[in-house]
């Protein structure tokens, strides 16, 4: 087994159909197909061995999966590295894997080549366009190297939220499974589709729910190299997309873009949404599928399980704020239940084999053949699963459980709110106490004592935050995700009342 099988076998089947497309320029399966196994030429020349470790460090651009296919047709290991990560990060992503040789995008590469001093991984520069010099002297393509369905086939290195990112290693076996699920039963993808390839491919949810299942199905992949929403809502109508994934921001931000040019974009061609990474807020949920007639199935799922665990499954019944039932083959349970919230544990094919080189951080996110998810949630009487929140976002004040989400929830219910994030903040006497940071649409005012005032009429007196700050815009990861670690905590003094 090989996971660069996906692409030999379309390339038959499809060779004609375009495969991957940029602005003016794309790519069929036929050429992708060529070009990977090119690719793995070049890394054979260069002493690339099977299961060596290879570094791409690219933005969403024709290049990525040319050079992802090629990597893996080679029998060597993907480790893919956002393009903003400074030289002390790259230095950690390639020491910490042992990757021989970087692919970096030109304008970052003198920054991945001030990482990789020190390891023992060379610096190839990629701009738009360049395979051609880089692939001249290697004009004949390499035959794909068989690998077993346990060998590792990418690293995907966690946020590290919470301490230093590790690689979590997921097999040939993870991701082929996973991939066509995500194709077949779930997005029910076929040659006719178009996806828009807005969150990065160097990202699971981009690499596995994007590209490696339209490779699966024959269907087209629209990239765009950096998020806009109204450059996505223009290219749904432009290239008539069928099928957009986003997380949950990127919904807020299209709903925006539309409401400030009403009737400006025509996104009928648009069958379904998926949405994933973080919680979708259900007025988020319900203003989308208004405005645009397109259903938004959420799921969940994370680098550690390549990435999707369940799914709102497109023939059953969908429940608004639910991530769904587990998908083919996986199980979900609750563990250290109270009041019904327990931490969610994932088991099946999707697991990975573990964390490269930390067996002992392995151990404890894998405990007996059930992964540790650090989510906590419940589950309804239909077997239909609800994200409360991060184990480590649970905000405790005064000894009573305050969840972020059910606040946030609230939050996104005042019209002027586009943005919310709660989190605790340290108090003298309670230990913790309720804060949240809030983004406005554009053009919307509203106060810091209003917005608190809103939220304390809703929900229980322990749970409203007693400090609002109204920031531009919330820090965000590379997938467009809150990141709550990042929130400035330096604020104008308290103004608890």
């Amino acid at each position: 087994m090989n996971l660069a099988d996906l692409l030999s076998r379309t390339a038959a089947a499809h060779g004609h159909r375009v495969a991957v497309e940029l602005g003016d320029h794309s790519l069929t399966y036929t050429e992708l197909h060529t070009l990977a196994g090119r690719v793995a030429a070049l890394l054979a020349a260069r002493g690339v061995t099977p299961g060596d470790r290879v570094g791409l460090m690219l933005p969403n651009l024709l290049e990525f999966p040319v050079l992802y296919y090629g990597v893996l047709r080679a029998g060597a290991i993907v480790v893919p590295m956002n393009p903003l990560l400074k030289s002390r990060e790259v230095a950690h992503y390639l020491g910490d894997s042992g990757a021989v040789l970087l692919f970096a995008f030109a304008p970052v590469a003198e920054e991945a080549a001030a990482g990789a001093q020190g390891t023992a991984a060379d610096v190839v520069p990629v701009g738009p366009g360049s395979l051609t010099q880089l692939l001249a002297a290697h004009p004949f393509p390499a035959p794909e190297r068989s690998r077993e369905e346990q060998d590792t086939a990418v690293i995907l290195y966690t946020s590290g939220t919470t301490g230093v990112p590790k690689g979590a290693e997921l097999t040939h076996a993870n991701l082929v499974r996973n991939s066509e699920i995500i194709a077949t039963p779930l997005l029910r993808l076929s040659p006719e589709d178009v996806l828009l390839g807005c969150l990065p491919l160097f990202h699971a949810f981009g690499q596995t729910c994007a590209m490696n299942a339209a490779v699966t199905s024959g269907a087209r992949l629209t990239l765009m190299p950096r998020f806009d929403p109204a450059l996505a809502l223009q290219t749904i109508q432009q290239r008539q997309v069928t099928i957009f994934e986003g997380v949950p921001t990127m919904y807020a931000a299209m709903l925006a873009a539309d409401a400030q040019q009403p009737g400006a974009h025509d996104a009928s061609t648009l069958r379904l949404c998926a949405s994933g990474g973080a919680s979708l807020p259900v007025e988020v949920l319900h203003a989308f599928e208004a405005a645009f007639d397109c259903p938004v199935l959420e799921g969940f799922g994370m680098s550690e399980t390549s990435p999707v665990a369940s799914f709102n499954h497109p023939d059953r019944p969908r429940k608004a704020g639910s991530i769904g039932t587990p998908i083919e083959g996986i199980e979900l349970c609750l563990i250290d239940a109270k009041d019904g919230v327990g931490e969610l544990c994932v088991r099946g094919h999707n697991i990975m084999k573990g964390y490269w080189g930390r067996p002992e951080a392995t151990a404890e996110t894998i405990v007996d053949g059930w992964l540790r998810t650090g989510d906590l949630a419940t589950v309804d009487e239909d077997g239909y699963y609800f994200i409360v929140d991060r184990k480590k976002d649970l905000v405790i004040r005064g000894g009573y459980n305050v969840y972020p989400r059910e606040i946030e929830e609230v939050l996104h219910e005042h019209p002027a709110v586009a943005e919310a994030a709660v989190i605790g903040i340290p108090h003298p006497t309670l230990g913790e106490d309720v804060a949240a940071a809030v983004a406005l649409h554009p053009g919307n005012e509203a106060t810091a004592d209003e917005l608190r005032e809103f939220v304390r009429a809703r929900v229980a007196p322990y749970k409203y935050p007693r400090e609002v700050w109204i920031l531009d815009a919330l820090p965000k990861g590379a997938t467009g995700k809150i990141l709550k670690r990042e929130i400035p905590r330096a604020l104008p003094e308290d103004t608890r009342p």
